[in-house]
């Protein structure tokens, strides 16, 4: 089984599934790094989890009984059969024009469920296509037809492992150096410049000045793809008076999620961080640059439809002791239409394609680890 995992984005909702077959005798599970402007660190973080890693040029010389990947890039190149999904909140973005710098169009298509994507030539490239919702399966069918029959409406692993982690909040929060009369307040971002990080970057030196440390902790999660395009010098650098200050900032291979079960407040922007904080019913402002990415009926667009806009002009700790509370079930049913069955159907999907017997019974989601505090984050 080839793992194809383009981004370290990718790469966490890769590993998660991974694991769903990992353990089984039968299977041998090798990784590989495809070209991508975002696969910086991708190869190094698999070496560091002690991941057989085939280069590029090897995986795509070899057959495979199955790959796996989390996004489109060299599916025409590989000798097996292929199953894809999102590696974010669902399919909740639009597909920019190919020119890339060009805005984000109404009638954009959503990005993932496009053909330019899914098909080459006529054909369709994937053997499977795992779709967290029943309503990307309507946009599959009036975006590319053709590649119905190989839809899969699976659920999102992701939130099934969120939902599983809520129990262990204290113990992350502790981890996290947060102390039971503090609050947690995480500040998110996604990449580009419709991200917060590139759009408001006044805005976390602003959160660290107006919220007092003795009754709040601030931590941020910037996508792994702003890591990736400025250097993690870079980033820390720009970052250094916040977390001199006492910033936690995790880095990119860090799993985000326990963060934001540990959190109380999220601010953040039209990422999917802001989508999996609104699931869990952690209070949400937005500070949403990139609105016209956000694609109609999806999660993403419930959130930001639902929750208060921050303004940073105004005091940030009123804004946040008045926010109105984001419909924490409306946001999961657009989230997931087999919420806590992820695993399970993901799991069937795979066996199919790679032809052999399910083994015994699938294992319940599980809480995801604890935060690993390093002595530059905790300050």
């Amino acid at each position: 089984m080839l793992i194809v995992a383009h981004t370290i984005a990718s790469c966490h909702r890769l590993l998660d599934v991974v694991e769903l077959l990992e353990e089984d005798p039968r299977i041998q599970t090798v990784f590989t790094v495809p070209p991508d402007t975002f696969n910086r660190g991708v190869a190094r973080h698999l070496h560091r989890i002690g991941a057989l890693v085939l280069p590029w040029p090897q995986a795509v010389r070899e057959k495979f009984d199955l790959a796996l990947t989390a996004a489109y890039g060299g599916l025409a190149d590989l000798h097996a059969p292929v199953m894809v999904m999102a590696h974010g909140a669902g399919h909740g973005k639009a597909a920019r024009p190919s020119g890339r710098r060009g805005p984000v169009l109404a009638t954009a298509p959503v990005y993932g469920l496009d053909p330019q994507r899914l098909t080459r030539n006529g054909e369709v490239l994937p053997s499977a296509i795992a779709l967290s919702h029943e309503h990307e399966l309507d946009i599959l069918r009036r975006q590319c037809p053709e590649a119905v029959p190989v839809a899969v409406v699976a659920g999102d692993p992701c939130f099934d492992r969120l939902v599983a982690s809520v129990p262990e909040r204290g113990r992350y929060r502790r981890a996290l150096g947060v102390d039971d009369d503090r609050e947690l307040v995480v500040v998110s971002s996604t990449w580009g410049r419709t991200g917060l990080f590139g759009n408001q970057p006044d805005l976390l030196p602003l959160v660290m000045d107006q919220f007092p440390r003795e009754r709040f902790r601030v931590a941020a999660l910037l996508h792994p793809a702003v890591w990736c395009a400025h250097g993690h010098r870079q980033v820390r650098a720009w970052l250094r008076s916040c977390r001199e200050a006492g910033l936690i900032l995790p880095g990119p291979e860090d799993d985000w999620r326990s963060v934001v079960v540990a959190a109380d407040h999220v601010i953040g922007d039209h990422g999917s961080v802001t989508t999996y904080a609104a699931a869990l019913g952690r209070n949400v402002l937005h500070l949403a640059p990139g609105l016209s990415a956000v694609t109609a009926g999806s999660a993403q667009e419930t959130v930001i439809d639902a929750a208060e806009r921050l303004d940073p002009r105004r005091p940030l700790l009123d804004q946040l002791r008045s926010v109105r509370p984001v419909d924490q079930a409306a946001v999961v049913a657009r989230l997931t239409s087999r919420p806590g069955r992820a695993g399970t159907l993901l799991r069937q999907t795979m066996y199919r394609l790679l032809r052999l017997t399910e083994p015994g019974r699938h294992r319940q989601p599980t809480p995801v680890p604890e935060p690993q505090v390093r002595p530059e984050l905790s300050s």
